[in-house]
């Protein structure tokens, strides 16, 4: 319950999808992804060369840092947020000015008055990890009103499907009507894929131009293609899947807030405890009796929503650990 991975396997026609073109393993085929790139602007409603597919949004969120910052740059994002954002920063040569949470939010006010003539990259994470948190479509609004021309907003919405479809924005359509704004997804969480990699970046084409020289250095494997191609075809099955996801997740929320923890409500498939102090003691309580939760010391940790059985087993040892602490 440690990294944030789905219960529910790829569907049988995406196995159907992999098995038949593993087949075809020693071929080319669609090198540069091409056919994904028009399944998934069909499905989102936008035109194929706004999109771009490639190993996974972590792949395609180190390519942006890459190609938009650099030395003598900063990236503004939230925190805390996904641990990656420094680690990909720091690759790319830029500072990140990290703007901490107001209560378990973004905030947007405080990130905007952090942009500078040195920053060329906002992040913001919606469903924010580890938090849960999600922005809607007028704050970020609001927000893009703040901030000048020359900043590129990159939205993660790496958890999106699993939010309350009010309670997150679009970024689809916060792209189609600003050139500011990009987005990125992932194949790895609501869709069971993430041991094959694949991810997709929507964005306009001054984003994408510089992505592309380097594209068949990041390309997505044939299997992985077909596998998102065929999980797209599928959607319906993986949004009732997402939405027993949250309701697990509900209840879990539910029983840890009647045994007395904080935990803000979520719109991912994760819940998170706040703590400025015994992370280790707690994270180590519940290995010593085999359940692994990510633990961030001097924060809080995080539960990722597991089956039924594994969410009880956790509960119970929330409750034990919180009855002993009081």
């Amino acid at each position: 319950m440690s990294l944030n991975e789905t219960v529910h396997p790829p569907l049988p026609e995406v196995v159907d999808a992999v098995l038949r073109t593993a087949r075809t393993a020693h071929r080319t085929l669609d090198a540069l992804g091409a056919g994904l790139c028009q399944a998934l602007a069909a499905h989102l409603g936008v035109l194929p060369e706004h999109v771009l597919a490639g190993p996974g949004s972590g792949a395609l969120l180190q390519q942006l840092f890459s190609t938009l910052t650099g030395p003598d740059t900063d990236t503004v994002h939230a925190w805390p947020s996904w641990e990656a954002y420094p680690m990909m920063a720091a690759n790319a040569g830029s500072t990140t000015v990290r703007v901490p949470l107001t209560g378990y939010d973004h905030d947007l006010k405080a990130m905007a008055d952090a942009v500078t003539d040195r920053t060329r990259m906002v992040l913001l994470c919606t469903p924010n990890n580890p938090t849960g948190t999600a922005l809607d479509q007028e704050r970020i609004l609001r927000f893009l009103d703040r901030l000048p021309a020359h900043v590129t907003v990159v939205i993660d919405e790496a958890y999106r499907d699993f939010a309350d479809p009010g309670a997150v924005a679009d970024g689809i359509a916060l792209h189609r009507a600003d050139e500011r704004v990009c987005v990125v997804r992932t194949f790895s969480k609501s869709y069971g894929l993430l041991s094959l990699r694949v991810g997709y970046l929507v964005a306009h084409e001054p984003v994408l131009a510089p992505l592309r020289s380097v594209l068949p250095f990041y390309r997505v494997s044939a299997v992985a293609q077909e596998a998102a191609i065929a999980a797209l075809g599928a959607q319906e099955q993986v949004l009732r899947q997402c939405a027993e996801t949250a309701e697990e997740r509900d209840r879990l929320h539910r029983t840890l807030l009647d045994q007395g923890w904080e935990a803000p409500a979520s719109q991912g498939n994760f819940l998170w405890l706040p703590m400025t102090s015994g992370v280790e003691r707690f994270t180590q309580f519940c290995a010593d009796h085999g359940v692994v939760v990510c633990g961030k010391p001097g924060q809080g940790v995080r539960v990722t929503v597991a089956e039924p059985a594994a969410n009880q087993a956790f509960a119970e040892l929330a409750g034990k650990y919180r009855e002993a602490a009081v």
